[in-house]
């Protein structure tokens, strides 16, 4: 079978400095990873500066110019000063992929208001903090937006209230965006991974219940790799997606057509079984 990334070309991007949250790892690597096989300027913004410096390295490798910033995405002002060295060192944005989150398994009687709240300020507002930071260089390069949701966002899913509230958030967000800064030119759209193999989040929802559980549940019968993700996020930044704004769009292998239905009992009596 051709590899995806054979069919992407390497000057897709040439033209484009992408400014990437959550980039130090998982899925955000991988996006960030196909971006710099397709000639773009890419930086890379998180929490942990030496994930980041790390991940900076394999970029640099791929032949990309890389760079990280340091900042939580909670903090506005820590946001903007990253986009703003990210500016000088490479041109303003063209795109932004606010791919930022926190997750963990709970049912919704055993999460504190704290950990609800942690999870909202992690992922709705930071991937608010980052659109709006990033506002004005996209308003210059007339760019695109890229949040990365997840199925939770459209299926209630066992263990996720926190989750799903605050991915449902992002949804409508990316949709109110794209309907507020398409006169500026500015695309805003999301990505929807599935189950993604080899990711943290991927081992965290699946402890209770098994990979193999979580993949008989996937109707390609295989999990997903990063660059099933990062493909579709350098399309969809791309003039190849030119015309598309305010889209969901879900990249899962079809788990979730059935999949959350199919697994829901089992988190059941996986929760049963520890009482």
């Amino acid at each position: 079978m051709t590899d995806q990334l054979d069919l992407l070309s390497p000057t897709l991007h040439r033209d484009s400095t992408v400014f990437i949250t959550g980039g130090g790892s998982g899925i955000n690597l991988g996006i960030a990873e196909v971006f710099a096989r397709t000639g773009a300027k890419v930086a890379i913004c998180g929490r942990q500066e030496a994930k980041l410096a790390a991940a900076v390295t394999r970029l640099r490798d791929l032949g990309a110019d890389a760079m990280y910033t340091v900042a939580d995405v909670r903090d506005f002002d820590a946001l903007a000063a990253g986009l703003e060295t990210t500016a000088r060192a490479f041109g303003p944005v063209t795109a932004v992929v606010a791919g930022a989150a926190g997750n963990f398994n709970a049912p919704a009687s055993a999460i504190s208001a704290n950990g609800f709240k942690t999870v909202i300020d992690i992922d709705l507002l930071g991937s608010f903090n980052t659109a709006r930071a990033a506002f004005d260089q996209l308003v210059e390069t007339s760019g695109s937006i890229l949040f990365v949701s997840a199925g939770q966002a459209y299926s209630p899913t066992s263990n996720q209230a926190h989750a799903g509230a605050a991915k449902a958030g992002i949804e409508n967000l990316m949709k109110n965006l794209s309907l507020e800064w398409g006169r500026y030119g500015i695309r805003a759209n999301s990505l929807v991974p599935g189950p993604i193999a080899g990711t943290e989040g991927l081992e965290r929802l699946s402890a209770e219940v098994g990979s193999d559980r979580w993949r008989q549940a996937v109707p390609l019968g295989r999990f997903g790799t990063t660059a099933d993700i990062g493909v579709m996020a350098a399309i969809l930044a791309s003039p190849l997606a030119g015309y598309v704004s305010g889209s969901q769009v879900i990249v899962d292998g079809g788990f979730g057509l059935a999949g959350f239905g199919m697994l829901h009992r089992a988190w059941l009596d996986a929760e049963e079984g520890q009482r």
